[in-house]
């Protein structure tokens, strides 16, 4: 299997996706996706990662961050990945690997598709038919925006607001919801692998940019039309529809719906 690209892009907005061994349902419990957004809010507390959105369902997970410049993706990826696994292990008393060898990264343009990153995580679990709305998801950064709590606060707020050009809190809610109930009408519900196999997406001009900030880039296809760019990964490493049936209430997923709250 081709390793996931990681690339870093100071100032750049980053969708990260991490999957567990084998597309395991590993974090099929609500008590161990608590454990890794425990473990995200120490990594944003050690190394200040922005943090703009996330949700962890049964079997992988979805970060939206902006890279600083100063390293914290990577080692705030090692230690979410390395504590969450640990612990799980340690519990279960089991041996071998709880995540696939790397996450994969997706630099992602601002404006409109910031905007549609933003909605496309929220609506992961929608997708999967685990619920009929983002906001029932406990461990999602939709819920924490609509419904913040004075401690372990994860999403940046304001340099959420300041990205979207969004002015106070209450507006940011309101305008995140509205893109949520529109999603369907957009005809948004659907997955799209630009998210999540793509290493760039965005603009003609910004994909160009990322192309030749990063020398690895350089022969990378700008694919799509304006609107709807990305810049190809030449072996896609990242798929959820791969394999095993893994995003659809079917068979062991179903079971698990009990516990997800």
């Amino acid at each position: 299997m081709p390793r996931a690209n990681r690339l870093s892009i100071p100032g750049q907005i980053w969708h990260i996706t991490h999957r567990c061994h084998r597309r395991e349902f590993l974090l099929r419990f609500a008590r161990d996706r608590r454990r890794w957004r425990h473990w995200l809010f120490q990594a944003r507390k050690c190394f200040g990662l922005c943090m703009l959105n996330y949700v962890a369902t049964s079997n992988h997970v979805h970060l939206l961050a902006k890279d600083q410049g100063r390293g914290e993706i990577a080692k705030s990826m090692q230690l979410i990945a390395g504590r969450t696994g640990q612990e799980y292990n340690r519990r279960k008393q089991r041996r071998g690997a709880f995540w696939e060898d790397r996450y994969h990264a997706t630099c992602v343009d601002r404006d409109d598709y910031l905007a549609r990153c933003m909605v496309y995580i929220d609506l992961n679990m929608v997708r999967a038919g685990a619920v009929s709305h983002p906001g029932l998801w406990e461990v999602s950064g939709f819920r924490e925006i609509q419904q913040p709590s004075k401690r372990y606060r994860i999403i940046d707020l304001d340099g959420l607001q300041q990205l979207l050009e969004i002015d106070g809190l209450e507006r940011l809610q309101q305008t995140l919801a509205g893109w949520v109930d529109d999603a369907p009408h957009r005809g948004e519900l659907e997955r799209d692998p630009i998210w999540s196999e793509s290493v760039a997406v965005g603009n003609r001009e910004f994909l160009e940019a990322c192309r030749n900030t990063a020398g690895a880039l350089r022969h990378r296809e700008v694919d799509g039309e304006d609107g709807h760019c990305s810049l190809r990964e030449l072996a896609p490493p990242y798929s959820v529809n791969s394999g095993r049936k893994i995003e659809h209430l079917s068979g062991e997923n179903r079971r698990f719906l009990g516990n997800i709250r």
